[in-house]
């Protein structure tokens, strides 16, 4: 079922996404050669419950931590531990969500600790090019497949592969609602955009196959061929205006 919000719900929404992406820059600024992916998730898990709220991704589904903490080759789901820690030239992921009086935020962005090579680079900047592209299809009357095909084209043009097994989806009340966003597909096809939905729109973007492996843990999804990954997440409103990018005081 498919739940529409209303502008009092989605000022809610926008408070607890604006939580994630603050979390998400402290993320950013903290990382470093030689933390642990597990000191991240601590300071996330910290700073969100100081705020008020609670972390959405701990305990769903029985997933054991705050963030999920991508490197390189590990697509979503990376699970923070003390033994896995940052070093330079690393593909880095994170992926984090909150509630704040009964809404989610969700929101992923990627970088890179120091300097990586062009590949590395061009294959951020395309992965965040994708979001910022699926993002601008966001109004009324648009379709579903107008936001998966706008990933599809801009990341293909490059080269990049774009991974099927996992897919955005809408957002509220529940983590996961209907509708399923897919990276992929034609345009003009699929579920018709209307006011008051809210979408978590998700590229994730591969240097080589699209192909997915999981490890043994059950969470950490890998690219096949071993190569890099990159994965940006916005939580996007429909707006009878065209979009609202929540928690960034966008539109």
């Amino acid at each position: 079922m498919i739940f529409l919000k209303s502008d009092t719900e989605l000022d809610v929404m926008d408070r607890a996404n604006g939580l994630v992406h603050r979390v998400l820059n402290a993320v950013r600024d903290a990382a470093g050669p030689g933390m642990s992916t597990a000191e991240l998730d601590e300071l996330a898990e910290a700073m969100i419950i100081e705020s008020g709220g609670r972390p959405a991704f701990k305990g769903y589904r029985g997933y054991p931590a705050t963030l999920c903490v991508s490197l390189n080759d590990v697509i979503v789901h990376g699970i923070p531990n003390r033994k896995t820690r940052l070093a330079a030239g690393d593909v880095v992921s994170v992926d984090c969500g909150a509630v704040v009086d009964g809404f989610f935020g969700d929101s992923a962005i990627t970088f890179a600790i120091g300097e990586v090579n062009g590949t590395a680079a061009r294959l951020i900047e395309t992965t965040k090019r994708c979001l910022e592209r699926a993002v601008a299809q966001v109004r009324p009357g648009s379709r579903l497949g107008d936001i998966g095909a706008a990933v599809q084209t801009t990341a293909e043009a490059e080269g990049f592969g774009v991974v099927r097994e996992f897919v955005g989806h809408g957002i509220g009340r529940a983590l996961h609602e209907d509708p399923q966003v897919a990276n992929y597909g034609p345009p003009g096809q699929g579920h018709l955009l209307k006011p008051g939905l809210v979408l978590a729109i998700e590229p994730m973007i591969t240097e080589g196959s699209w192909r997915v492996k999981v490890d043994d843990d059950g969470w950490t999804a890998r690219t096949e061929d071993g190569r890099l990954a990159a994965h940006f997440e916005y939580s996007v409103a429909v707006t009878h205006e065209g979009h609202r990018i929540l928690g960034l005081g966008e539109s």
